[in-house]
């Protein structure tokens, strides 16, 4: 009784295995090199672009603080044997202080870009993801990898590369999207 049990049970298993190996020879997978996808979309481009400005605008203030304090301490090593050594220790701890605080200030903007930074690419990330979702969908594929800066496929055929077809349909819908939004603009 025993015996029969565990022919059947082999048997069972080995009918499920060859019932799984038919499935997956007709899977359709396909992968993607997503660190050329944010190398090359053009929304990514453009909005890193305009983050740059951004940054550069908001350092702007911090750089005008930084050379008048450099300006300060030149005028400083010029008066300090003029003006005697109590003035100098004095002037030298106001000096050490204002330099302290503007690596504080120099610092906290660092951190600020580096947040803002992150979510515009984690919010780029996530719209190609679910584009990627919607393209694999609707090209039939079963599954689609991604390959690139956080490998996950070690060796692929070249023929199972989609990264220009997708590459070219994100950029052709931002340019198309763009597009729309420049009009609506004019118009207002």
């Amino acid at each position: 009784m025993k015996k029969a049990i565990l022919i059947l049970a082999v048997a069972l298993s080995l009918f499920a295995c060859n019932k799984n190996e038919g499935k997956s020879g007709s899977l359709k997978t396909a992968y993607i090199d997503t660190a050329e996808i944010l190398e090359k979309y053009d929304k990514f481009k453009a909005e890193d672009d305009k983050f740059k400005v951004k940054s550069e605008e908001m350092g702007r203030p911090l750089e005008a603080k930084v050379r008048a304090f450099q300006a300060e301490a030149q005028s400083f090593r010029q008066n300090a044997q003029v003006k005697g050594p109590q003035w100098a220790q004095q002037k030298g701890a106001e000096l050490s202080q204002r330099e302290q605080q503007l690596g504080v200030e120099q610092d906290a903007l660092l951190q600020q870009l580096q947040q803002e930074g992150g979510v515009l690419r984690d919010s780029i990330i996530k719209e190609v993801k679910v584009f990627i979702k919607e393209y694999g969908k609707k090209k039939g594929y079963d599954y689609v990898y991604g390959t690139g800066d956080a490998a996950t496929i070690l060796y692929a055929k070249d023929t199972y590369n989609i990264t220009k077809d997708v590459l070219k349909e994100l950029n052709d819908n931002y340019k198309a999207s763009d597009n729309k939004s420049e009009k609506t603009e004019d118009k207002k």
